[in-house]
């Protein structure tokens, strides 16, 4: 294999005054916090499409990368090369996982015959890449966007053609996907929603959106695919209106097919972001409901209302999100998969390297930050003091079924309940997070 990083020995903890800028800092794998070591609180993946298939274009410019395989005239040589540069990349970086969209790793051909089998010869480089370099697949995804056919979306389009094709697009991939171990499978609507409603049926649409998870989770279990599937909350682009804008909104429909234990969400920061929400929120509220699953790791430009899936360095930020994850019980069978682009004008290969190791870097330090916070105790302590009320008997009887509005109405006259407001104390917490 030709050489494509400047380096080939795997990138090493060597602590934070390290002067090697190719080191890890603050990710010491076998590091153990709050009981598990920092590799099983992360579960970090390398994405094929930004790592490997995004050749630096952007609305207005084309290809700054230039990586040799865009430029091979034999589509399955291409690919086979990505395969090794996968390989390569999570050995030198010491990444246990990997996640593709079909398109990802094999051309799509003439026809949906070839473009499976292109997936499944591919797939068996693959398998025998796995098991000699003990690397995993944590998710795998049908591609549904890209092709002109999926314009008008994939199981919500129009024409029901395009959502037969699906079907059998996604039934080849879950396959593919368990045939590898993959830990998860994931439904990403890239284009799931609408432009305008003068051309629209929603209630037809989101029946077709219901019925084809529905035909997933069904498929999943005739297989035995034991991993969830899961859904990426996706808001704004590139429909005006997605179906899948956020946790809550998702949620809704799951429960109205009944699909809630079978399918979880995987939740992208900067998607929370164009959804009006912070990414902590998305994780806290999955949470809540029991759909957290997994998550793709990038960040925003605040400034920008669209997706840029740049690496995720802000430390602040992270604490606050591994706080969420830890408190949602941790990862399962999902992880933090490296969902982030180098930028168009990084047009090194090294700069892969570098901007997985400072994100590596930054989620280890906000893991380490949450660790703090929780041991320490004075936070949860705050707000457990908040809600205490709530564990007194009489108080919980209000949120059990036997309850009554007249009945809760009669006690507040009878006791003469006045609530008297009490500080929330935000500031104080604030102080505490940026004092870890």
């Amino acid at each position: 294999m030709p050489k494509f990083y400047s380096i080939s020995e795997p990138i090493k903890y060597e602590g934070p005054n390290s002067a090697n800028d190719l080191s890890y800092r603050w990710y010491n794998p076998d590091q153990k916090v709050l009981g598990k070591t920092m590799r099983e609180h992360l579960r970090f993946a390398v994405c094929y499409w930004h790592t490997l298939c995004w050749p630096g274009a952007d609305p207005f410019g084309g290809e700054t990368f230039m990586r040799p395989w865009h430029h091979d005239a034999d589509p399955m040589s291409a690919a086979k090369t990505k395969t090794d540069i996968m390989f390569e990349t999570l050995r030198i970086l010491d990444i246990d996982y990997f996640t593709f969209h079909d398109l990802d790793i094999a051309p799509e051909g003439n026809s949906l015959k070839e473009f499976n089998a292109n997936v499944s010869a591919i797939a068996k480089i693959l398998e025998k890449k796995m098991a000699t370099s003990n690397k995993k697949l944590l998710w795998g995804t049908a591609n549904m966007f890209s092709n002109r056919r999926f314009m008008a979306g994939a199981a919500t389009n129009p024409d029901p053609d395009v959502f037969a094709y699906c079907a059998a697009q996604v039934k080849h991939c879950l396959d593919v996907t368990h045939d590898l171990g993959g830990e998860n499978y994931v439904m990403w609507g890239g284009r799931e929603g609408y432009e305008t409603l003068i051309n629209t049926k929603i209630g037809q649409e989101l029946k077709q959106a219901g019925r084809f998870l529905s035909l997933v989770v069904d498929y999943k279990h005739k297989i035995g695919f034991k991993g969830p599937i899961l859904i990426e909350p996706k808001p704004k682009e590139p429909s005006t209106h997605q179906y899948d804008y956020d946790v809550a909104s998702i949620y809704g429909l799951l429960k109205s097919y009944g699909l809630e234990n079978d399918v979880k969400m995987n939740i992208e920061q900067n998607h929370a972001i164009l959804a009006g929400h912070t990414f902590e929120h998305e994780i806290a509220l999955a949470s809540s409901l029991g759909i957290f699953g997994s998550l793709d790791l990038n960040r925003g430009g605040y400034q920008v209302g669209w997706d840029t899936d740049q690496f995720a360095m802000n430390v602040p930020e992270l604490t606050l999100m591994m706080l969420e994850v830890i408190k949602a019980g941790g990862f399962t069978t999902g992880g933090m998969n490296f969902d982030a682009k180098i930028r168009r004008q990084s047009i090194d290969p090294d700069d892969l390297l570098y901007g997985h190791v400072a994100s590596m870097d930054a989620c280890a330090r906000g893991l380490l930050n949450a660790a703090k916070i929780i041991e320490d105790g004075k936070v949860a302590a705050t707000v457990d003091k908040r809600y205490a009320k709530w564990n007194t008997a009489q108080n919980k009887a209000m949120l059990e079924k036997g309850a009554t509005l007249d009945g809760i109405a009669a006690r507040v006259h009878k006791e003469g309940i006045e609530p008297q407001p009490v500080s929330g104390r935000q500031e104080y917490i604030e102080g505490l997070l940026n004092n870890v």
